[in-house]
């Protein structure tokens, strides 16, 4: 399997080269193009538990595509729904932690749940599922704006926006907070933050939705 990220890193798409027998799997709705000789499977996504009910009442997709290389093999091409970059995780045996917008994709032997965050994921920029991915092979995270990786070492503390947070490896522990005091927390506009604790992994995104929906809502005629 080859693979690159074109258009980066303002509208970033994925194109995957599958030889014989190779996958690739993606989220629902992300194929863009197909070349060659490459079969789609559709299946329901596994692991739901509570997280079927968030998935239905928002209005997202409960299945992914299967992307597999016939025996001339062929190409696809994948674009994440927001305008941003892609990021490729390589998977050794470990976990990683993604929100569950910026998923794209994954392949090899990775194994992947929804998980029910209760009360921490709804402080979380009011998001209930995360998606943990785990096994050897990679995922793929694409984010609104660019990616920004960040490496802690073992009891190194990193604070961040609760709506930049993309993915985290799930060795790193965290809690969800005010930012500052009560005077910063309610005037200061940054809301609630993720405290994060190392080792491993941090990725963020440079932009958040919510500020873009408001500009948007500007424009658009009031009823």
């Amino acid at each position: 399997m080859r693979w690159q990220v074109e258009k980066a890193p303002s509208f970033s798409v994925l194109l995957v080269e599958l030889g014989s027998g190779e996958v690739v799997v993606a989220e629902a709705g992300a194929m863009m193009a197909i070349e060659g000789d490459v079969r789609v499977e559709t299946r329901m996504a596994g692991g739901f538990g509570k997280a079927l009910l968030r998935k239905l009442t928002a209005g997202e997709s409960l299945f992914v595509n299967y992307f597999v290389g016939g025996e001339k093999g062929g190409k696809v091409w994948l674009a994440p729904g927001m305008p941003g970059d892609i990021a490729y995780v390589e998977l050794k045996g470990g976990g990683i932690i993604v929100q569950d917008i910026s998923y794209l994709a994954h392949h090899g032997e990775v194994n992947y749940e929804l998980k029910w965050k209760g009360l921490k994921g709804l402080l979380a920029e009011r998001n209930l599922v995360w998606l943990r991915f785990h096994g050897v092979g990679g995922v793929w995270l694409n984010s609104y704006g660019g990616i920004v990786e960040r490496e802690l070492k073992p009891g190194e503390e990193f604070t961040a926006d609760t709506g930049h947070l993309v993915a985290l490896e799930d060795q790193v522990s965290f809690t969800i907070g005010k930012f500052g005091g009560w005077k910063s927390f309610m005037f200061g506009g940054e809301g609630l933050v993720v405290k994060l604790k190392g080792p491993g992994k941090v990725y963020l995104q440079t932009r958040v939705l919510p500020p873009l929906a408001e500009a948007l809502s500007r424009f658009l005629p009031k009823h």
